[in-house]
């Protein structure tokens, strides 16, 4: 444990934010997830909403700096390709 009282509050500053990134990063990956079901199942309309609500969720965590920009545009553009295989 640091002795320096502001090596101690970069250490709870990296704490919160490392778990911040980590409950982003998994609510990412739980949208993608959603939509694969969704193409699983064949429903149009579940595909699409769940396609919505997945692109804005990962394009969120890509603004608040939890991934990066190239991170973004490839992960939107596999779950797009992947719900366009259910039409």
């Amino acid at each position: 444990m640091a002795n320096i009282k502001s090596a101690k509050k970069r250490i709870k500053v990296a704490e919160k934010k490392a778990a911040r990134n980590k409950s982003i990063r998994s609510e990412v990956k739980t949208e993608i997830k959603k939509v694969e079901a969704a193409v699983a199942a064949g429903d149009k309309a579940a595909v699409d909403a769940a396609l919505r609500h997945a692109t804005s969720v990962i394009e969120k965590a890509g603004s608040k700096g939890v991934l990066k920009k190239n991170t973004v545009a490839r992960r939107v553009s596999r779950v797009a390709r992947c719900a366009n295989k259910a039409e």
